[in-house]
């Protein structure tokens, strides 16, 4: 990650790296070590984290390796984290997985239950969550929580019930990546439904359900579901998208007050495309349609972006 909460990423630096550190506000500070030989171990690391920024300042935080990835232990992370919350009186944002795919693929990479991290920190206004084996999310009331992400290459349905049925009054921003079944999904139209009504989230207006196997019937339930009416911006990409959920989408209600619709990743036509474009940005409705794949003419050849 670059960026996180509007703020540059920095990455706090070994011991050996001496030098100033900028204001706690001005970057989302990310703790990550044991990458190469020599690096503290975690525990000293994270303590000198501690000590040498004005934890009260910091607004974002994202934890990467050694608690995230291939030897990872997410508990320790997220237990390290409530630990903190008396030092961290000001934190707006968290990321808990940040790695790449060099240090574990997203199968791979463990979670533990993220609710913990919601109780400690009642004015969290953002939290994002990659990986998805052990995944839980405690079902909780948060009052303050505007954006929730969950970057997974196969989200389960127990995750994805917990979701919908928190109490998330400000939640503006919900990105779910749904993922495969051989790598872990298991939802259902079926847990996706209060979503689709928007009764459980009054706030929403930003809203992705992507990186589906089942991206078309979502596109279809979208059509005709009473949350569209209400978002600024519908995500639908990175998943099995074809022309037959694309047509959903233009015969059904009208997506035109969207200032955004993404649809990256897809295996529309050329036709198609050009369709969806010109019934959209003409009105002045942003679409990605970037990353067009081959369709073979079979389904089960299709993939979603993001899987292993």
């Amino acid at each position: 990650m670059d960026e996180f909460h509007g703020l540059p990423v920095l990455t706090f630096p070994q011991a050996v790296d001496e030098g100033p550190l900028p204001g706690a506000a001005s970057v989302a500070w990310r703790l990550r070590t044991g990458l190469m030989e020599g690096d503290e171990d975690s525990e000293v690391y994270l303590e000198r984290f501690c000590e040498a920024v004005p934890m009260e300042e910091v607004r974002a935080l994202i934890i990467g390796s050694r608690w995230y990835g291939s030897d990872g232990w997410p508990e320790g992370a997220v237990a390290a984290v409530v630990d903190m919350s008396s030092q961290l009186t000001n934190l707006e944002a968290l990321f808990l997985g940040d790695v790449d795919h060099e240090e574990s693929e997203m199968s791979w990479l463990l979670q533990c239950d993220v609710g913990p991290v919601l109780e400690a920190y009642p004015r969290l206004r953002e939290l994002g969550v990659r990986g998805a084996e052990e995944l839980e999310f405690t079902s909780t009331r948060h009052e303050n929580l505007r954006v929730l992400r969950m970057e997974t290459g196969g989200l389960p349905g127990t995750v994805t019930r917990s979701v919908a049925a928190c109490d998330l009054p400000a939640l503006e921003y919900l990105e779910l990546w749904l993922g495969d079944d051989e790598y872990g999904c298991d939802t259902t139209m079926e847990d996706l439904a209060p979503l689709f009504s928007g009764e459980c989230l009054p706030s929403l207006r930003h809203l992705g359900l992507q990186n589906s196997q089942f991206q078309d019937e979502i596109a279809a339930a979208m059509a005709h579901a009473p949350v569209p009416a209400r978002l600024e911006s519908l995500r639908l990409s990175m998943g099995t998208l074809g022309d037959e959920g694309a047509q959903a989408l233009l015969d059904g209600q009208s997506l035109t007050h969207l200032r955004f619709l993404d649809l990256h990743h897809h295996y529309l036509s050329d036709a198609m495309m050009l369709r969806v474009w010109d019934a959209f940005e003409p009105l002045g409705v942003r679409v990605d349609l970037s990353g067009q794949q081959k369709d073979e003419g079979d389904d089960d050849n299709r993939y979603v972006a993001v899987a292993e």
